[in-house]
């Protein structure tokens, strides 16, 4: 009942500013007919006598007429001042306009809100306060959560109510919030691979998709827990492919393939991942990159084969002569085209890999003005050579 209440309450609201200027339009037109208009009409006819016994000229005549006549216009709203018969006819025609826009108003567009509610709406669902559907969510995700919040308000320390909560906010985009459920049920329930994954997964949708150190650390404490964890693996072979250890994520991106049947639905991923790895960067921790084919664009730095011929004939010490050289050619060509991220990569790791964390950290600066802090790249560079043990601390501030 209260519903119906309501809608006649709104129906009213709505009609009302729609019959307003009807109201008064109809209101106006008599007062027309009855009033003001028949003074000016009045006025005409005693101007025509006025005219008639010589006590106006013509030409004043003609003004007056023409002002009179403006204002009937004026209060009658028609385009040509009528006689006074037409007048008394055409006034009933105006209210019966008038009178079946007011019906359409009251009647029809009621009548069709209705039409349209009984159509789309579920007028036999019984009335029910916010408590009684808390209780009885259903289907209803934001009930449900509504439901969970305030049992956990009262219970704070109810582990598996924060464990069943988490998710779900990770399903309606509430992050900040599924990072504090997880947390809390870790905290009571213990880290379970489940609790660890769901963490892990919440911080790196938090950053934009890159695996943070504290991702990194759940993941692999997933891993403890269930070591057949596709889930967690991948992540750690991206974090290793965002660092810039490309050599080390192709090697876990392939152990995931190895162990992961032919037909698993991540299969796909995990291959364009070993695709992107082994696409000719050289390795982090061998001294030579991988050989690129003759006649074929190599990458920035990489060697060519008669690169390595030539290196596998020498002495140690001619070895190391030509890789420095290798990377001070890098070096020069970063200077010249700096919009290269892979090169600064290769770069900052070749550096660390020669013992020289000095143009490490050199290199470092000068790609990050390339590749903010800011910004995803500048992101990776920062965890590489953190990864390589340099001091970045000042760097970032």
């Amino acid at each position: 009942m209260l519903f119906w209440i309501l809608s006649a309450l709104m129906t009213v609201a709505v009609a009302v500013p729609l019959l307003w200027p009807l109201m008064r339009a109809a209101g106006r037109t008599h007062h027309d007919d009855e009033g003001e208009a028949a003074v000016y009409r009045d006025q005409l006819r005693e101007l025509e006598r006025d005219k008639a016994g010589g006590l106006i000229s013509p030409e004043d005549a003609a003004y007056a007429r023409a002002e009179i006549g403006r204002r009937l216009l004026a209060v009658s709203g028609d385009e040509t001042p009528l006689p006074a018969a037409s007048a008394a006819n055409a006034a009933p025609a105006r209210r019966t306009a008038y009178t079946l826009s007011q019906a359409f108003v009251l009647l029809c567009l009621p009548a069709v809100g209705l039409y349209v509610y009984l159509l789309t709406g579920s007028p036999d669902t019984p009335s029910a306060p916010l408590a009684a559907r808390i209780e009885n969510p259903g289907d209803d995700v934001t009930l449900l959560i509504a439901k969970v919040e305030r049992h956990l308000a009262t219970s704070p320390e109810d582990g598996a109510g924060w464990d069943v909560l988490a998710p779900v906010y990770v399903r309606v985009g509430r992050l900040a919030d599924a990072e504090l459920a997880y947390r809390n049920a870790i905290r009571l329930l213990g880290p379970g691979a489940d609790r660890m994954n769901g963490l892990a997964e919440t911080l790196v949708a938090v950053n934009d998709g890159i695996v943070t150190e504290d991702a990194r650390q759940a993941f692999e404490a997933s891993v403890k827990l269930q070591p057949d964890n596709p889930r967690a693996d991948y992540y750690l072979a991206l974090a290793l492919e965002q660092a810039g250890r490309k050599a080390d994520a192709l090697v876990a991106f392939q152990n995931i393939a190895k162990a992961s049947p032919p037909t698993a639905p991540w299969m796909e991923l995990i291959n364009r991942h070993i695709e992107a790895n082994s696409a000719g960067m050289p390795l982090a921790d061998a001294p030579i990159a991988p050989v690129a084919e003759a006649g074929s664009a190599k990458p920035l730095g990489a060697p060519t084969a008669e690169d390595v011929a030539a290196a596998q004939a020498m002495s140690e010490g001619d070895r190391s002569q030509m890789i420095r050289g290798m990377v001070d050619s890098l070096d020069a060509k970063l200077k010249e085209d700096p919009n290269n991220f892979d090169g600064w990569m290769r770069l900052v790791r070749s550096h660390a890999m020669l013992k020289q964390p000095d143009r490490a950290v050199e290199a470092l600066k000068e790609g990050l003005k390339t590749f903010p802090a800011s910004g995803a790249e500048g992101q990776q560079l920062i965890a590489a050579a953190r990864d390589l043990g340099l001091s970045v601390e000042e760097i970032v501030q």
